[in-house]
C-alpha cells in the first residue's frame, strides 16, 4: 500500500488507545446507576465506537427519554473520572504517529467520542498537533453514516481514492464502505478480526503499529 493514500483517518477508541475496557466499565457502571439490567461486557463492547446516545438507545432499548439522559449523564461523569494520558496509547502509537506526518501523509481522527471526551483525550495524550482534523459523533452523524469521513475529506481536500480508514470495530468499517473508501482493521479493540473481516478491509491487523511497515515499506 506504499504511496497509495495521503489521508489516514483512525478512529480512537480501541484503535489508538487502549480505552475499551475502560468505556465498557463506565456503560456497566451507569446502568447500575440508573437501576437498569446492566450489560454483559460483550453488549457493552458491541456499542463502542457509535454515538453515546445511539449507544445507549441501543444497550437500554427499553428506557425512556428521562432515563437515556441520566445514562448519558452519568456516563460522562464516571468516564471522566479518570484521566486519560499517554500511557494509555498502545505501545507505539505515538512514535507512528510522528513518523507518518513527517513522511507527508495527513492524519485524522473520525470518533463516537463527543468533542469534549476528544479534546481531554488529544491534550492527556499530547497528540492533538498530529492531526490535521478531527470529527465527533456530537458534532456530525454517527457511525456507521459515512458523514464525518466525508466531511474530514472535504475539509482537507482529498479524494476517497486516496483516503484510508483504520478502525477497530464493524462500525468503522461500515462507514468507510458507505463512504467508499479503502479501510484496514485492527483486532485490539472492541471487535475480533472475524467480524472486522466480514466489511471488507484491505488487511486486518493486530495492532496499529502494523501499519507502519504496510504504509511505509
Amino acid at each position: 500500500m506504499k504511496n497509495r493514500f495521503d489521508l489516514i483517518i483512525f478512529d480512537w477508541d480501541g484503535t489508538l488507545i487502549d480505552s475499551i475496557d475502560w468505556i465498557t466499565h463506565c456503560l456497566q457502571k451507569a446502568g447500575e446507576h440508573c437501576h437498569c439490567a446492566i450489560p454483559e461486557h460483550q453488549a457493552a463492547k458491541e456499542v463502542i465506537g457509535l454515538s453515546i446516545d445511539k449507544a445507549m438507545q441501543t444497550l437500554f432499548p427499553r428506557a425512556d427519554a428521562m432515563t437515556l439522559e441520566q445514562l448519558i449523564s452519568y456516563y460522562s461523569h464516571e468516564y471522566f473520572s479518570r484521566h486519560i494520558s499517554a500511557d494509555d496509547l498502545f505501545p507505539g502509537v505515538y512514535d507512528m504517529l510522528e513518523l507518518l506526518k513527517s513522511s507527508g501523509y495527513l492524519l485524522a481522527v473520525a470518533t463516537g467520542k463527543t468533542r469534549a471526551g476528544l479534546d481531554e483525550a488529544l491534550a492527556g495524550t499530547k497528540t492533538g498537533e498530529l492531526f490535521c482534523a478531527t470529527r465527533c459523533a456530537d458534532e456530525t452523524a454517527s457511525k456507521p453514516n459515512p458523514r464525518m469521513l466525508n466531511e474530514i475529506m472535504q475539509h482537507v481536500n482529498t479524494p476517497k481514492a486516496r483516503t484510508l480508514m483504520v478502525g477497530d470495530t464493524s462500525h468503522d468499517l461500515q462507514m468507510a464502505m458507505n463512504a467508499h473508501i479503502s479501510s484496514v482493521g485492527v483486532s485490539c479493540g472492541a471487535h475480533s478480526e472475524a467480524i472486522l473481516k466480514n466489511y471488507n478491509p484491505l488487511l486486518c491487523l493486530k495492532q496499529p503499529t502494523e501499519l507502519l511497515e504496510i504504509i511505509l515499506g
